[in-house]
């Protein structure tokens, strides 16, 4: 497979609209890279850039070392799978999947043998004679990975692959994604706005923001130890808790509670004695019993968890949602107790994370 390199790249449309800015990345061989972040924030135009689909106004790209910023698509190696399958539905499933290496004039006898693998791969060995109206959603799907995998490329490039499906089909058609990349060992850049696909897919995640790069790293760095109140608020469902808080007397005082702290955690704070900050703590951070009031409005048994919504002391209070363990039977109205767990901090003006300056 290959290497991948992104290098400072801008994408700046003809009415000087920029999309992208300053985009750096390296994608190690073998590794799913997922770019997540909501519609608009240059995700796809970062795909497609490498892809060939979009010209990069600014910055490199290199491939196994070699500079393609300008490389046509089609010379890049690379094989991508779109969110609309993108099949011929006058041709057959073999067909489908040949057809690349039939324009590349193939000896028929190889194309048989790859279509026949990919097929195996994917579990599409009895469906070959079909057309593709004759499939399932999922299963068009994976006939546009099969007619990727059939190239044998370099790079794969999924764009929202799974935003067509249905709920139970993404999840099958996910696992599949990640069974196929643990089999091929290939290098693979994935784009999506679900951040369960990020999490459940990702070596590593690129979580963006209005064209910008807001934090790169594992799927449990993004979520323990985000960059910012946007990668915190992004990542993570129900989305993280946040209050204004004002740090006094080695407590945390918000509007209606506080909140005690470690040592270590008032060290981390030692800057901002008697500052506005903002206050994160995720759902299942929260636990029931405490010294903090909580006024219930609406309960949501999951089965082995509890979504409780309502607000801190009373509805003048901060809006607050804990995911309880086990099965609660709370009524709106009623009155709880709850404490933190887990605690984050962020800069009230810069929005960034608080953390323990490295020594």
């Amino acid at each position: 497979m290959a290497e991948l390199s992104l290098q400072h790249i801008d994408k700046i449309y003809d009415n000087n609209v920029q999309a992208v800015f300053d985009f750096n990345l390296h994608v190690n061989d073998g590794e799913l890279i997922v770019l997540v972040g909501p519609s608009g924030c240059g995700k796809s135009t970062t795909l497609r850039m490498v892809a060939g689909l979009e010209d990069i106004s600014r910055g490199k790209l290199l491939l196994d070392g070699k500079d393609i910023t300008a490389a046509p698509a089609k010379d890049r190696d690379m094989a991508m799978v779109f969110q609309n399958y993108a099949l011929y539905g006058h041709m057959t499933i073999y067909e489908n999947m040949a057809f690349s290496l039939t324009l590349r004039n193939e000896n028929p006898n190889v194309i048989h043998k790859k279509v026949l693998a990919a097929a195996e791969i994917l579990g599409l060995t009895t469906q070959l004679n079909k057309k593709p109206a004759q499939l399932s959603g999922g299963q068009r799907q994976r006939v546009a990975m099969g007619r990727s995998i059939v190239r044998n490329p370099k790079v794969f490039l999924f764009d929202e692959p799974l935003s067509n499906l249905d709920a139970k089909l993404r999840g099958a058609t996910r696992r599949e994604i990640l069974l196929l990349h643990k089999r091929l060992q290939a290098t693979m850049l994935y784009v999506t706005h679900d951040q369960t696909e990020a999490l459940t897919l990702a070596d590593r995640i690129v979580c963006m923001s209005m064209g910008h790069v807001q934090q790169v790293g594992t799927p449990l760095e993004l979520y323990d130890t985000p960059n910012n109140i946007f990668v915190a608020s992004f990542i993570g469902l129900p989305p993280m808790n946040f209050f204004d808080v004002v740090f006094e007397d080695g407590v945390l005082k918000g509007k209606g509670f506080e909140a005690e702290l470690t040592d270590e955690q008032k060290d981390i704070l030692s800057n901002y004695v008697h500052k506005q900050i903002v206050l994160g703590v995720r759902p299942e951070d929260i636990a029931e019993g405490g010294s903090t009031p909580m006024l219930v409005t609406a309960n949501e048994n999951l089965g082995m968890n509890t979504l409780v919504h309502g607000y801190i002391g009373d509805r003048d209070g901060n809006r607050v949602s804990a995911k309880l363990r086990g099965w609660a039977n709370h009524k709106s109205g009623d009155k709880i107790t709850i404490s933190f767990n887990k605690m984050h901090f962020f800069d009230k003006e810069t929005t960034n994370a608080i953390r323990k300056e490295a020594q």
